[in-house]
């Protein structure tokens, strides 16, 4: 992969200068090659990804918890069914839908029907997975996803009925799926960026993980102490933190080092003379 670095706003008296970092695949590497170290999807026709804090679950230690089994009982009577997205009918009922939990969910026009329209268009969704009410046969939701044969399910967008009487038919959603990757083979599910306290429910599941900047960690004491130290002024960077540094890697840096590192081919290449 090739990198560039973005510059974001700097900090001159406490010597923080932000770069956001993107990645651009080359030649034999796929989508799964850049989600492993790191990034997440900043395009649509994934041609451009972005390094952030995001989590997944390593699928070969998953295995239902007793809150993921209460979950998937208040979904009883809820069936399911994956779709490649070319065999899923967009139609103008299921538009509408989405569109009024987008606008209850983010805000009004936060997605407009032409952002819908190139979302379900585009490469970054490959599959999309329907629930359906047994006793109504109306549907209640569908989530978007990518996937890449047993390497990895990107839990995308996901849009249900907000006004169901099961009140965990978002969570029913995700842990459906990551348990039916599970029992495909599934290396990885893929479950988005986590920057709030709000999003810890996406680590509800045996085999969670996260990005932390340098290496994929299973620590969930450490991620939520990056949470809370977001919240809170900083004068330096996370790696700068002897309580950081202390609490978790045994003050090691040159252990945090070999530990992770972000592998890519960097091109710093000197531009040829004017």
């Amino acid at each position: 992969m090739k990198l560039l670095f973005s510059e974001a706003k700097p900090d001159y008296g406490n010597y923080i200068f932000p770069y956001a970092i993107w990645a651009f695949p080359e030649a034999g590497e796929t989508p799964a090659d850049l989600f492993n170290a790191g990034f997440l999807p900043s395009s649509r026709n994934l041609d451009r990804f972005y390094l952030c804090r995001h989590l997944r679950v390593r699928l070969a230690d998953f295995e239902l918890s007793s809150e993921n089994r209460r979950i998937l009982r208040k979904g009883e009577g809820i069936s399911y069914e994956l779709i490649p997205r070319a065999q899923f009918d967009y139609t103008p009922a299921r538009r509408e839908f989405f569109k009024r939990y987008a606008d209850a969910k983010f805000g009004a026009e936060v997605m407009s029907f032409e952002r819908l329209d190139a979302l379900f268009s585009s490469p970054i969704i490959s599959q999309v997975l329907v629930f359906t009410d047994d006793a109504t046969r109306a549907e209640v939701g569908v989530a978007t996803l990518f996937v890449e044969s047993d390497r990895l399910a990107y839990y995308y967008y996901a849009f249900y009925d907000l006004a169901h009487a099961n009140r965990s038919l978002g969570m029913f959603m995700m842990t459906t799926a990551a348990q039916l990757f599970a029992a495909r083979g599934c290396q990885h599910l893929y479950l988005g960026s986590c920057y709030s306290e709000n999003a810890l429910y996406k680590t509800q599941f045996a085999g969670a993980e996260f990005f932390n900047g340098f290496r994929w960690s299973e620590n969930l004491d450490e991620l939520k102490f990056i949470l809370r130290r977001g919240q809170q002024e900083s004068r330096e960077h996370l790696l700068e933190s002897e309580e950081f540094r202390g609490q978790f890697y045994a003050g090691d840096m040159q252990a945090m080092v070999e530990s992770g590192g972000l592998v890519a081919s960097v091109g710093l290449k000197t531009p040829p003379p004017k």
